[in-house]
C-alpha cells in the first residue's frame, strides 16, 4: 500500500496508547472483565426481574448503580475494540476481533436488557415514591430521558429479539460500509491512495491536482455506488421498519428524541438556515469565485486555497501550541484538561492505510479517558479539527464525573464544546496576524468551515430527508440517490459552481448517513449555539463567563438545552435565536466584501 507523504516534516506525530484500556486483544484482563461482566449480568437478572416494582427506593437506587457499574465494565471493552479496530479497519484480524466482541457484548447485554423496559412500565405515581430516596434521586436525570421512550417501546420478547439481531443487521452492514471505504484506493499523480489522502487534495493549491482527485473520487465512488446503494437502502428499510413498529411520526423523530431536542425546535433551525442560502453560501462562493476571475467555479474549487494563500503548513508541535494556547486564554483550566491528551498519548495523528478516516473523540468511559482520532496533514483546517475534537474531549473529561448514565450528551449539545473550542482557537489565530492578506485568507477560511458546518450538513440532512421518505415507496437506484444529492447540492451552494457528472457518486463517503441517520444536523445546531453563545462573551455582559461555560460542560447529560442555555440569556425555542447564530457568518461575509 502506498500513501502521499506530506510536503513538509510535520514534526513527531502521535499515535494513542490503549494499555490505559487494556494491554491487548489477547490480554487476560480482557478476558477476566467479560467473564465478570457476565456473572453479574446473569446475577442481576436473577436478583431483579419481575422484581422493579416492588423495591423501596433505596433498593432501586442500588439496582441502578449495579446496572451502571456492569454498563462501564462492558463499554470499556467494547470502547477498546472499537478504537483498535479503527486503527486500522482493513486488517481482517482486528475486524475479527471487533465483531467477536460485539457479540460477546450483545450476548451480555441481553441480560439486563429487562431493567430499562421494566422501569418504562412503571406508573409514574410509583416510580415517583421511590424518588423519594436519595440513591434513587441522584439517577433522576437519567430516569428522565430513558422514559421519553416509553410511548414507543415494545413487548419485552420484541426488544430482546431486537437488541441480538443487532450484531448481524444494523452493525454488521456498518462494519461493510467501513471496510469498503478503507479498502478503496484512488489513483493520483500515479500512486493509489486512501480516501482521506484523496480528499485532502480537494484543498491542494493546484488547481489541476484538485481535478484529479476529483474526477479519482469520482470514479471509484461511482464503479462502487451499487454496494453504497444497497448498504443505505437496507438500513432506511430496516429504519423504517422498525420506526413503523415503535409509531414514529416520521424518520427524523427517533433521533430528536434521543436529542432531548423538540421536532419544532429542529425545524426551527432548518429553515432558518435554508431561509439565509442566498446570504450565506450563494453570496460567499459567488465572492469566491469573483477572486478566481471567473463567472462559475467547478465543483473541486469549493474548499480550493485562495489564489494569494501560501498553503502554510503547521507542525504538529505548532498546533498543540496554537490550540492550547487559545484554550489557556478562555480558562487556564480547560487548557490543563486539554494538555492530558497531548502529555499522555490519548491522540491518534498519523494518517495511516487502513486507519479510518475524518476525525472523532471517543468518550470510552469515566474511570478511564477519551481518545481522540484525527488524519493530521499540517493544513490549518487540520488546526481547527484539532481544536474541535480536543473540545469534545475536554467536554468527556469534565463530564465524565457524571457517572456512566449521565455524562453523555444528546448530539445537539455534545458539538457545543467543539465548535467553541474551534471558535476560540480561530479567534487567537486571527489576533495574532497583522498582514490584510493573511488575515482576510484566515478570515475565508472560517467562513468555508462555518459554511461546511452549517449549510452543507442542513443540506445532507435534507438529503437523508428526501432519501427515507422515498425508500418508504421503494428501493432507489443509486442513479436516483444520485439525483437526490445533485438537486439538494445545487440548492444548498447555489449557482456559482458547475456539477460535473461524477459528483453526483459523492454522497457514498459520508460515514453519517449509515453510522447515524440524521446526526447531521447536530452540526448546524452547535455551531449556531456557539455562535451565539460566543456573541454573549465578546460582549462580555456575563460575569464570570469561563467559569460558567466549563458548569455547563460538567453537567453533561444532566441538563436539557433549556436549562444550559438560561445562565447565558439564551433560548434555542426562540426562532431569533438561530438568526443570531447565522448573523455571525453572514457578518464575516461582509467582512470579506468590505476587504
Amino acid at each position: 500500500m502506498t500513501f502521499v507523504a506530506p510536503a513538509n516534516d510535520l514534526g513527531t506525530l502521535p499515535e494513542w496508547d490503549l494499555s490505559d484500556l487494556y494491554p491487548a486483544p489477547d490480554s487476560s484482563e480482557l478476558e477476566a472483565d467479560l467473564q465478570a461482566a457476565d456473572g453479574a449480568a446473569r446475577a442481576f437478572e436473577a436478583a431483579y426481574a419481575g422484581r422493579l416494582v416492588g423495591l423501596a427506593g433505596a433498593e432501586f437506587g442500588a439496582a441502578i448503580a449495579e446496572y451502571e457499574r456492569i454498563g462501564q465494565i462492558i463499554y470499556r471493552a467494547m470502547s477498546y475494540a472499537q478504537l483498535l479496530y479503527s486503527g486500522d479497519v482493513a486488517d481482517s484480524e482486528r475486524g475479527r476481533f471487533y465483531q467477536g466482541m460485539q457479540e460477546r457484548v450483545t450476548d451480555i447485554s441481553t441480560h439486563t436488557l429487562f431493567f430499562s423496559l421494566e422501569i418504562n412500565r412503571l406508573d409514574d405515581a410509583v416510580l415517583a415514591d421511590k424518588l423519594k430516596a436519595p440513591a434513587a434521586a441522584h439517577y433522576g436525570p437519567w430516569l428522565r430521558d430513558l422514559r421519553v421512550f416509553r410511548p414507543h417501546q415494545l413487548s419485552d420478547e420484541a426488544e430482546k429479539m431486537l437488541h441480538e439481531l443487532h450484531v448481524v443487521g444494523t452493525a454488521a452492514w456498518n462494519r461493510l460500509f467501513d471496510e469498503t471505504m478503507a479498502r478503496l484506493r484512488f489513483p493520483l499523480g500515479g500512486q493509489d491512495v486512501t480516501s482521506a489522502e484523496v480528499l485532502n487534495c480537494l484543498s491542494d493549491k493546484d488547481g489541476a491536482r484538485r481535478r484529479e482527485a476529483a474526477k479519482s473520487l469520482g470514479k471509484v465512488l461511482g464503479d462502487n455506488a451499487p454496494l453504497f446503494a444497497l448498504i443505505t437502502n437496507t438500513l432506511a428499510k430496516e429504519k423504517e421498519i422498525e420506526d413503523k413498529w415503535r409509531a414514529y411520526a416520521r424518520p427524523q423523530s427517533y433521533r430528536n428524541l434521543s436529542n432531548q431536542v423538540e421536532d419544532g425546535v429542529v425545524d426551527a433551525l432548518v429553515a432558518a438556515v435554508k431561509g439565509c442560502f442566498p446570504q450565506l453560501s450563494h453570496r460567499y462562493y459567488a465572492l469566491k469565485a469573483k477572486w478566481f476571475g471567473v463567472d462559475k467555479m467547478d465543483y473541486w474549487d469549493r474548499n480550493a486555497p485562495l489564489p494569494d494563500d501560501d498553503d502554510r503548513k503547521y507542525t504538529w508541535e505548532q498546533a498543540r501550541d496554537t490550540v492550547l494556547g487559545a484554550y489557556g486564554a478562555f480558562s487556564p483550566d480547560m487548557a490543563a484538561v486539554g494538555k492530558r491528551f497531548f502529555d499522555n498519548n490519548w491522540i491518534d495523528a498519523p494518517v495511516r492505510p487502513g486507519k479510518s478516516p475524518g476525525a472523532f473523540a471517543h468518550p470510552t468511559v469515566p474511570s478511564v479517558h477519551p481518545y481522540l482520532l484525527v488524519n493530521y496533514l499540517g493544513k490549518s483546517r487540520d488546526v481547527m479539527t484539532l481544536a474541535h475534537e480536543l473540545g469534545h474531549g475536554v467536554h468527556q473529561v469534565l463530564a465524565g464525573a457524571q457517572g456512566p448514565l449521565m455524562s453523555d450528551t444528546p448530539l445537539t449539545l455534545a458539538e457545543t464544546a467543539s465548535v467553541f473550542g474551534e471558535m476560540l482557537t480561530f479567534r487567537a489565530m486571527l489576533e495574532r496576524e497583522t498582514s490584510p492578506k493573511s488575515r482576510r485568507i484566515m478570515l475565508a477560511s472560517k467562513v468555508e468551515d462555518m459554511i461546511n458546518t452549517v449549510v452543507r450538513q442542513v443540506a445532507f440532512y435534507e438529503f437523508e430527508s428526501l432519501l427515507h421518505d422515498e425508500r418508504r415507496r421503494g428501493e432507489l437506484s443509486p442513479e436516483r440517490i444520485g439525483e437526490l444529492w445533485m438537486s439538494v447540492q445545487a440548492d444548498s451552494l447555489g449557482p456559482a459552481f458547475r456539477f460535473h457528472d461524477e459528483y453526483r457518486h459523492f454522497w457514498t463517503y459520508i460515514p453519517h448517513f449509515v453510522h447515524s441517520p440524521f446526526y447531521v444536523y447536530a452540526y448546524a445546531f452547535g455551531d449556531c449555539l456557539v455562535n451565539s453563545l460566543y456573541s454573549v462573551y465578546a460582549k462580555g455582559g456575563i460575569p464570570e463567563f469561563p467559569a460558567k461555560y466549563l458548569d455547563m460542560l460538567r453537567a453533561g447529560g444532566t441538563l436539557r438545552h433549556q436549562d444550559l442555555l438560561a445562565p447565558f440569556g439564551l433560548d434555542a425555542g426562540d426562532p431569533r435565536f438561530w438568526r443570531q447564530g447565522l448573523d455571525v457568518v453572514i457578518g464575516f461575509i461582509d467582512e470579506l466584501e468590505a476587504m
